[in-house]
């Protein structure tokens, strides 16, 4: 299956109720990702998404790709997975061509709601700050959710699922429904959505709970230097990197 699923608003468009599970930011880590589909499995989800950053971090791209593709995820890329592809961009593997395939953006009626998907922030960014709306211990930063109160009309859509800042949650925004789902490999989480309903699942994984905030820097610090990040993508990070 393609890796985006069917283009912009083709799949369920007149369905009366749907859902729709949720990845994000999985980071070449398979055994929660496998642990997700089978929750949505389970849970007999119509849909996975998953909003970009496939690779970096961790070595276990290929078996995570695999996850993914045979699951038919509906995925974005993410600045990783554009990081990857410029030094594997002649690479002619399953895990390269499928990376190279995922689009930008994702735009689809679902359950009788307009979806928009993209890794950081719209129209069709996949790096950069994102959209950053908790504090370090997890609460909506007011100024910040009013800021994307008044940017997100522009982008007309009932419910935008972002990545990019390992933050989770899902808020209100006007009209629009804001989801980050968290990174399954740091966050240990991932989401539910219910259309037309609206309303949102964050379901914690790997037996651990969920962190609503994750921070690259602090995380170095607790794992020392090296730790269990591969060296290749400790040379391309710094503090701010995610």
């Amino acid at each position: 299956m393609d890796p985006a699923g069917e283009i912009a608003g083709e799949m369920n468009a007149g369905s009366t109720t749907a859902t729709i599970g949720l990845l994000s930011d999985v980071h070449a880590t398979s055994a929660p990702v496998a642990e997700a589909l089978a929750i949505f499995d389970r849970a007999g989800v119509d849909e996975v998404w998953c909003a970009g950053d496939i690779a970096g971090y961790r070595d276990e791209l290929e078996q995570t790709v695999e996850l993914l593709s045979e699951g038919g995820v509906r995925a974005v890329h993410g600045n990783h997975d554009l990081r990857y592809l410029a030094v594997y961009k002649d690479d002619t593997d399953r895990t390269a061509a499928w990376l190279a395939r995922l689009p930008a953006a994702i735009d689809s009626v679902i359950g009788g709601r307009r979806l928009y998907m993209v890794h950081a922030e719209p129209p069709e960014i996949c790096d950069g700050g994102g959209i950053r709306l908790l504090d370090s211990e997890g609460r909506v930063r007011p100024k910040r959710a009013e800021r994307w109160r008044r940017t997100l009309p522009a982008y007309n859509c009932d419910v935008l699922v972002v990545g990019h800042t390992h933050q989770v949650f899902a808020e209100q925004l006007g009209s629009t429904m804001v989801i980050n789902p968290g990174s399954s490999a740091f966050n240990h989480s991932c989401a539910i959505l219910h259309l037309p309903a609206m309303s949102v699942e964050i379901i914690a994984l790997s037996n651990r709970a969920v962190l609503r905030y994750w921070n690259w820097s602090e995380y170095m610090k607790s794992i020392g230097t090296g730790g269990d990040v591969g060296q290749d993508e400790l040379s391309g990070n710094r503090s701010d990197s995610i």
